[in-house]
């Protein structure tokens, strides 16, 4: 008898609270990109080091300590209603609509209260979806290389998106279906002056 091989569907996000000069901020996360395609540490560890918002100073003994950067990873739940979404587009004939750039979207809220495969809505919705930006979800990987097999989708909310709130959960969502819903803990204290980039990573393992 042949063993099955299971095969799973494995999520995670990554949030980032920058604050840039006003009008800046499509051209500096233009050359974040330009850094994290070709490697180049030093640079990214100096742009994060000037533009990602940071927590506020700790005491230590008679120290004034930076902040921690509003750079949070965290793995999420892909939902019941993705699982059957993944399914169905493999169908010769999908019934529902394929995850596309028109139609994928992130959201963002404060009311977390947990992650189970039910889900299908923020508890707690802070603002407007977020349309995903211009040529997502891509793979983070070439074909036949590393990570051919992770699929990537982001969203950036511009400063004024979002106004003086603590959002702890994220969703990942068209206009009929839930993808993934997720977790952002430690909770982001964002301002309408700061910009959210989220990147959302589902992995595909055979086994």
């Amino acid at each position: 008898m042949l063993k099955k091989q299971p095969t799973t569907i494995r999520g995670f996000v990554k949030a980032v609270v920058y604050t840039f000069p006003d009008g800046e901020a499509a051209k500096l996360l233009k050359e974040k990109d330009a850094y994290v395609k070709t490697g180049d540490k030093r640079h990214m560890k100096s742009f994060d080091k000037k533009y990602v918002k940071r927590r506020n100073p700790r005491r230590f003994l008679f120290l004034t300590l930076p902040g921690a950067m509003m750079q949070i990873g965290h793995h999420n739940i892909v939902t019941s209603e993705g699982d059957a979404l993944i399914a169905d587009l493999m169908q010769e004939t999908p019934e529902r609509t394929k995850f596309t750039n028109a139609d994928g979207k992130i959201g963002v809220g404060d009311g977390y209260s947990a992650e189970n495969k039910s889900v299908d809505a923020l508890a707690s919705q802070t603002g407007a979806d977020e349309s995903l930006d211009a040529s997502y979800p891509v793979t983070k990987g070439n074909w036949a290389a590393a990570d051919d097999n992770v699929i990537v989708y982001r969203s950036t909310f511009e400063a004024g998106d979002i106004s003086n709130v603590s959002i702890d959960e994220a969703i990942l969502n068209t206009s009929q279906d839930t993808m993934a819903y997720a977790q952002l803990t430690p909770s982001l204290g964002i301002t309408s002056a700061d910009t959210l980039q989220i990147d959302w990573e589902l992995t595909i393992l055979g086994a």
